[in-house]
Parts: structure tokens; C-alpha cells; sequence
């Protein structure tokens, strides 16, 4: 399940989650069931990636990530095919009772869109490797990943948790920051296996090459913090909306491994980053939220 990148995903929802709550009075199993839909989408994401990057060859012994359930042995094709499929029943399950909740009804025009977006992430996630032509072996996965851990988790989050009132352009600051550090997770993943990616798909990684991935990596984490530090200097109004400050050693300590690491020394910074991405998101979520305390 790749525990260790469900930080990602929540950090996104949480930090929209936070930011409804300075600004609304959020119901709580609402934000629960949030929460809970995102884990298990990122998890089907996780089972569908490794499925797919097997069957298509991708993971083998050459790898230099962590080994996965599957290339050890661990578990066979139709235990993963079989895991999917409740992961896909698991989202269905909590992605409705989320959006009844919010929106006390599953009949009326928003919480169909609501539901028709869930629908959409479930495809997008399964299809990353998966399937005839994946569009995570065309270089596409940045721009899913962008859109979906970025955009949809946060103004997603404060949508629902807001019943879709309140919901104002300047979101897509921190929703667009929490997208950028969330492709660098990608991309920190993509530099590190662009020995083995090589054989069998194309990622921006390779389309780029080794120094102009890291100048591209460098470039998403020093522009997911300047957006985070525009939407807070738009919505001045306290101190406390900087405490997301503290993560910058983190994020130069990430940047220093990439510049100087490759290959399997290289994967500690993906968890470095998932990390520190999720420290920032609920840092800026505390500090919007400094006032109610």
C-alpha cells in the first residue's frame, strides 16, 4: 500500500479541511469521510501502480526503490486484482457517504458533479499504469497528479466541507502549492528510477534528462513555496499564517539530496518530501486557524 505516501494525499485535504474550518463551521464526519475517501483512493493509486508497472515489466530486480508486495513474492496477481477491487468498493462506499452528508441529498445537481468528480479520480487513479495505454508511461502522470493531489484535494476538500459555498479564487494559491510539491514527490520518484523506467515507459525525467529534472525539481518546490507565501500575504491578517516557515530547512535539505544523490541513495528524499509536504499543509491549516483557539 506504500504507507509512506499517504502523507501526500491527506496533507492536500487536510490543508482544505483547515482552511473551511477558519472560515465555516465544518461538520466533522463530513471531514472524516474526506479524509477517509482520499486515503483510499491514494491506496488504490499505490496497488494499481505497482499491478501495472509488473504486468508491463517495470518493476524488476534492477529496481532501486523499496521492494512491493508483488516482485517479492508476496502476493500473487489475483490477490492484487482482488485488493484493487475493494479499494475501488471502499472509495465508492465513503465517497457517497461523504458527499449525503455534506450535502443531505444524492439527487440534486452539485453533489452528482460531486460524485461524477469521485468517479473520475477512481479511473484516473487505476489508469496511471494500468490498462492499454496508461497515461503514466506517456509522461502525463505530472499533469493527473497536479490536478488531483493538488487542485481537487484542497478546493475539493473546502468545497465539501463548505457545501460548495465560500469557495473564492485565492484557494488556488495553496491548492496549486500543495500540487507542485506533489509532482516534485513524482518527479523525485521518476529521477531515481530512470535507469529501469527507460526500458518500458517514458517519464518527464527521462524526457528531460538528469540535470534538467533536478533543475525542474528545483523549480516546483521554490514555486510551491512562493504561491504558499502569496496566498498568505493576500489573506494577512495574523503571524501565525506563517508558521509553515519552519519547513524550509526541509525542503533545502530535500533539494541538496537531489542535486547530489542518484539511484537508490536517492530515495530517502521521497519520504523526506511527502513529509515535509504534509508538515506544511497542516502548519498552514493551524495558523489559519490560530484565531478560533
Amino acid at each position: 500500500m506504500r504507507l509512506r505516501t499517504l502523507p501526500l494525499s491527506a496533507g492536500g485535504v487536510l490543508l482544505g479541511i483547515l482552511l473551511a474550518v477558519a472560515d465555516w463551521k465544518v461538520n466533522p464526519l463530513v471531514a472524516g469521510l474526506i479524509l477517509l475517501t482520499t486515503v483510499c483512493l491514494q491506496i488504490l493509486s499505490n496497488l494499481s501502480n505497482e499491478l501495472g508497472d509488473v504486468l508491463n515489466g517495470t518493476d524488476t530486480s534492477d529496481r532501486q526503490g523499496p521492494e512491493y508486495g508483488l516482485n517479492s513474492g508476496g502476493l500473487t496477481v489475483a490477490d492484487m486484482k482482488l485488493l484493487i477491487g475493494g479499494f475501488v468498493g471502499l472509495c465508492i462506499i465513503f465517497g457517497t457517504a461523504m458527499t449525503y452528508f455534506a450535502f443531505g441529498t444524492l439527487l440534486e445537481l452539485t453533489p452528482i458533479l460531486v460524485l461524477m468528480l469521485g468517479g473520475a479520480a477512481i479511473m484516473g487513479a487505476m489508469k496511471y499504469t494500468l490498462g492499454r495505454n496508461p497515461y503514466g508511461y506517456r509522461a502525463k502522470g505530472d499533469i493527473y497528479v497536479f490536478l488531483f493531489f493538488g487542485l481537487v484535494a484542497v478546493l475539493g476538500a473546502y468545497f465539501v466541507c463548505t457545501k460548495g459555498l465560500g469557495l473564492h479564487w485565492k484557494l488556488l494559491l495553496p491548492a496549486a502549492s500543495v500540487g507542485c510539491f506533489s509532482v516534485g514527490v513524482l518527479n523525485v520518484n521518476n529521477i531515481r528510477d530512470m535507469k529501469t523506467d527507460v526500458k518500458t515507459r517514458v517519464t518527464v525525467a527521462i524526457k528531460l534528462g538528469i540535470k534538467r529534472a533536478r533543475i525542474y525539481q528545483t523549480v516546483l518546490i521554490v514555486l510551491g513555496l512562493g504561491l504558499t507565501a502569496a496566498y498568505c500575504l493576500l489573506c494577512w491578517a495574523s503571524i501565525w499564517h506563517w508558521l509553515w516557515l519552519v519547513t524550509l530547512p526541509l525542503y533545502a535539505w530535500h533539494l541538496v539530496m537531489v542535486w547530489t544523490r542518484k539511484d537508490r541513495a536517492l530515495d530517502p528524499a521521497l519520504p523526506l518530501l511527502v513529509m515535509t509536504t504534509f508538515a506544511l499543509c497542516l502548519l498552514t491549516g493551524f495558523g489559519f486557524c490560530a484565531f478560533l483557539i
